[in-house]
């Protein structure tokens, strides 16, 4: 009995075209958040940087710590 109720189960989630649509918008997702960490770490490379040279200009002597 226990059987039959799982393959019923199996076979209704295999015909089920809903789980395919949510998979699509776990792939979506995942992709976006991809472009969204290489975007941030990109820009946190070029935002340290840019605050480094401040320090620099602005501090006569070499106290700047990078982060």
């Amino acid at each position: 009995m226990i059987m039959q109720t799982i393959k019923a189960s199996v076979v209704k989630f295999v015909k089920d075209e809903d789980g395919l649509t949510i998979v699509e918008y776990a792939v979506a997702g995942g992709l976006i958040t991809l472009a969204v960490v290489a975007a941030f770490t990109s820009l946190g490379g070029a935002v340290g940087t840019a605050i480094q040279a401040l320090c620099q200009a602005v501090s006569s002597t070499a106290t700047c710590v990078a982060a």
